[in-house]
């Protein structure tokens, strides 16, 4: 048995816990406010803000564990190199970690160190620096906070009129202390994927069928597997996920984001060094892993001989449609959950203490025969999940 001190505990944390215990192991879940997702299946639980050193030293000195697992951004992530020379293993990497909490330092590893195709993107700490890139870019184009997570801060401008706007959004967005912005150009593409990549400590790189997903403000609705495409496009992003996962190191899974046009071919997007969100449709089945299975694995040194496709799946997220005025001191509850009960279709409430507008607070995951429907599937996992109401 392994300790493992898991930072941050939301629903992909918990998820990951539940893995973790399945194959024996001691989690510690970490968060900055009590009753996390997480920490409601973990061994133990420690509540501080990973963005204090100290605080993180002193749950490492607490607790020694064999094993560290980041599931956040705002993580004080340049203490995981001192653990990882003591001897802890960070996964996937004290150096991964790093770089993929930071959209600069990833960015700048795909597009200017490894020749990765990527949109055209500047920086900008201030709304002049921002003025100045989105002239020399174009209109629209993405303005997003170096540092942020589910969208958040995130906007697209269609004018010189709403920079302001989109800076101040931007700024308010950022998690942790990296006030800074990086400006995208805006790709014309046809679709979006995820592709789940599992990097191992001896063993291959394998990668699970690419996800096809739905965002609104940033921040996913809907996904779903397999999301058909080209057969050369599938091993361009299949060859960039590599080079980018390979040049980082370290064994887990990464959500590894593309954009996809059909004329222009791939575009490497983004990258999570765990569990990516779009991944809990692998929770109905589809695979003979799901993505958290998989990262648990990786991370304690499991051989994953392979990914098996089992099943098509679909899921659709359950927000919290509750108006401000009626947020405090509320604890969610919910309606309509016995409508989710249908045929190959299952619901996951996340239990989260506290709600708010737009938060997410559960899914709805549907599958089906590898010959199904998948349009059929992706409409049935919305339809249940639009049942489901809370307040």
């Amino acid at each position: 048995m392994k300790k493992i001190l898991l930072l941050g505990s939301g629903e992909l944390g918990k998820e990951f816990v539940i893995a973790a215990q399945r194959l024996g192991q001691y989690v510690i879940a970490c968060d900055s406010y009590a009753g996390a997702p997480a920490m409601q299946v973990a061994d133990a639980q420690e509540v501080f803000s990973m963005l204090d050193g100290e605080a993180l030293d002193a749950a490492v000195a607490k607790h020694h564990p064999d094993v560290i697992v980041c599931e956040i951004e705002a993580i004080r992530t340049e203490r995981l190199y001192d653990y990882e020379k003591e001897g802890i293993h960070v996964v996937p990497s004290a150096r991964a970690v790093n770089f993929t909490m930071n959209r600069k330092a990833i960015r700048d590893l795909a597009a200017k160190d490894l020749g990765l195709k990527t949109a055209r993107y500047f920086y900008a700490k201030t709304l002049e620096e921002l003025q100045q890139a989105a002239a020399e870019i174009g209109f629209p184009c993405v303005v997003k906070p170096l540092m942020s997570s589910s969208g958040k801060g995130q906007s697209v401008v269609r004018s010189a009129e709403d920079l302001e706007k989109a800076f101040n959004y931007g700024m308010e967005g950022s998690r942790g202390d990296v006030k800074e912005l990086i400006i995208e150009e805006f790709v014309a593409f046809d679709y979006e994927i995820t592709l789940l990549t599992v990097t191992q400590a001896q063993g291959d790189t394998l990668f699970c069928a690419p996800i096809g997903h739905v965002q609104e403000h940033g921040d996913y609705r809907e996904s779903f597997q397999p999301r058909t495409m080209k057969e050369e496009h599938l091993r361009e992003a299949e060859r960039m996920a590599k080079a980018v996962t390979e040049a980082l190191g370290g064994a887990g899974i990464w959500g590894v984001e593309f954009f996809v046009s059909e004329k222009d071919g791939v575009y490497f997007s983004e990258l999570s060094p765990r569990p990516h969100d779009t991944g809990m449709v692998t929770l109905a089945g589809t695979q003979n892993f799901n993505e958290f299975e998989l990262h648990c694995r990786a991370a304690l040194g499991l051989p994953i001989p392979c990914i098996k496709q089992l099943r098509k799946g679909a899921s659709a997220v359950v927000l919290s449609a509750i108006t401000p005025d009626q947020m405090a001191g509320n604890v969610p509850e919910f309606r309509g959950v016995e409508r989710t009960c249908e045929e190959d279709a299952d619901i996951r409430l996340f239990g989260k203490p506290t709600v708010r507008l737009h938060r997410r607070m559960g899914v709805v995951v549907v599958s089906g025969d590898l010959d199904a429907d998948l349009d059929a599937l992706r409409d049935k996992a919305k339809r249940l999940a639009s049942y489901v109401e809370v307040y």
